[in-house]
């Protein structure tokens, strides 16, 4: 990553999740607002995680090959090719589908996902429904830009 290019400000609507972003309401997809992009940025991809997931950080999320923008709107469809709202690709999440995937606590629990936005200088050459690891593999090299948030649902 070239450091003097500079953090991303990434920003959802509040640092909690609203009910319409988890299992328990559609699992749509939050609005993401991506603030100091470098003119150099060719595309975004945004990976969501759930790192305190036990055992291992679980991925809810992949989107990449995004055209630079200040925000990614809420409700991203379950494809692996997306045309509307926005032009993009997304791959297989660690539960298996295609899509974003939103927390699920049982009674008691607090969740955080992690929403990683990444500027890159190149689109990625992968098809939609490609793997975390293919992603971050084709991410090296094409990294100018990082930022990322958290936001909780209990």
């Amino acid at each position: 990553m070239n450091a003097g290019v500079g953090r991303l400000s990434v920003q959802l609507r509040s640092a909690e999740l609203p009910i319409r972003s988890t299992c328990y309401g559609g699992d749509i997809s939050p609005e993401i607002r991506i603030g100091r992009l470098n003119p150099a940025v060719q595309s975004i991809a945004v990976f969501a995680l759930n790192p305190f997931e036990p055992g291992c950080s679980h991925t809810a999320w992949i989107i990449w090959n995004i055209e630079p923008r200040a925000t990614i709107p809420e409700g991203i469809p379950k494809e692996g090719r997306v045309t509307h709202p926005l032009s993009a690709l997304q791959g297989i999440n660690d539960a298996g589908s295609i899509g974003y995937r939103g927390p699920c606590p049982r009674s008691g629990e607090m969740h955080r996902y992690l929403f990683k936005v990444y500027g890159l200088d190149a689109m990625l050459d992968l098809p939609p429904g490609a793997a975390k690891h293919q992603v971050i593999g084709a991410m090296k090299g094409h990294v100018l830009q990082f930022g990322d948030t958290i936001a909780i649902y209990g």
